[in-house]
């Protein structure tokens, strides 16, 4: 047997790397008791396998406890496992049968923040964390899940936040292969309307985390010239991070000081409608959106609903929006708290300069 030559991954579950380096001085032993001991460990290879399954550990290790089929449950006319139903409890308050039938949700729309990132000077990716998370969060979802369902998945074009898609879709995966489930998930895809808010710069809107190179640069510029004054775009972006290097919150200063040179707020809350109008538009037969974005928009959006700041999302955080047949309300969950709001329509825009 002959150490593996694969780099490892960092987005996937494979042996840490203690366990891998023990394996390897095992297999240059010659075998004996640790390799005994190292293959307690290993995963299971069936007999003229040429490489280990893709499936994680813990999905394996289910499928092998799980050979005995389980006794099925049955609660309002859908059969479960125990297993799924303990999974699957939860702290939501559900409405009762009769309220829940004249609900008519015909669509559930999941906007979930990003994973832990690199860093926010530039555009990063996710840190190993921050794609465990992901992947846990795309697990949690295929639970709620039913076999037939269309879910699209979509995300915002930054590099943190196309990798927890991603990250999301391989966790999806594994999880409706665990529970049986029989879904359509889409690849993961960058909409605009999903972007994080901008600041107006000399280069035009530009996200608040990729301006933050130009911002540099001219601060230091100016700090090493002392000549002329700081343009206004500039004097605004400086507020903003200095509120974030001094431990303060800066979105909050964006949600409560008018900033002549950022994107409002209200404006956040609208393109979002807007992209969602579009994909149910483009998908009428997909009753789930999965959509992976920033911390931002996504508090915007839930002061909207609630009439309160809630508070910072946390990473791979959601908030769940059901929209009602017809498309003119909708109930909005984050945080134990459930809101129903009118929905703005999509061709609906105040004109405020007219």
């Amino acid at each position: 047997m002959s150490a593996p030559t694969d780099p490892r991954k960092i987005d996937r579950y494979e042996a840490p790397n203690y366990l891998a380096r023990y394996r390897e001085r095992q297999s240059r032993r010659g075998g004996g008791d640790g390799a005994a001991a190292a293959g307690r460990f290993a995963a299971p290879v069936e007999a003229g396998a040429a490489e280990a399954p893709a499936e994680p550990l813990y999905l394996r290790r289910f499928r092998e406890r799980g050979a005995a089929p389980s006794p099925k449950v049955e609660y309002e006319g859908a059969a479960f496992t125990p297993e799924l139903a303990e999974a699957t409890r939860g702290k939501e308050v559900a409405a009762p049968v009769a309220r829940r039938a004249n609900e008519k949700i015909v669509c559930e729309i999941s906007i979930i923040r990003h994973g832990i990132t690199q860093g926010y000077s530039t555009d990063a990716g996710l840190t190993p964390m921050g794609g465990w998370q992901a992947h846990r969060r795309g697990h949690e979802l295929a639970r709620r899940w039913d076999s037939g369902d269309k879910v699209r998945l979509v995300c915002a074009a930054t590099n943190r936040a196309r990798q927890t898609a991603e990250q999301i879709y391989r966790g999806a995966q594994d999880g409706l292969r665990m529970w049986g489930h029989d879904v359509e998930l889409s690849d993961p895809e960058p909409v605009p309307e999903l972007r994080n808010f901008g600041v107006w710069t000399p280069d035009g809107l530009r996200d608040v985390t990729s301006s933050f190179r130009r911002y540099q640069s001219e601060m230091e510029k100016l700090e090493r010239t002392a000549v002329g004054d700081r343009p206004r775009w500039l004097v605004e972006i400086d507020r903003f991070y200095r509120t974030q290097l001094g431990g303060a919150d800066p979105i909050q200063m964006w949600l409560t000081i008018p900033m002549m040179y950022f994107e409002p707020p209200a404006v956040c809350v609208r393109r979002f409608w807007r992209g969602f109008h579009r994909l149910m538009r483009e998908s009428p037969d997909h009753r789930r959106i999965v959509a992976a974005t920033h911390s931002g928009p996504m508090r915007a959006f839930a002061t909207w609903a609630h009439g309160y700041d809630p508070g910072e999302p946390l990473n791979t955080e959601e908030i769940r929006v059901k929209l009602r047949e017809g498309g003119r309300t909708a109930f909005v969950s984050y945080r134990n708290r459930v809101t129903e709001v009118h929905v703005p329509p999509a061709d609906e825009f105040p004109d405020w300069e007219a």
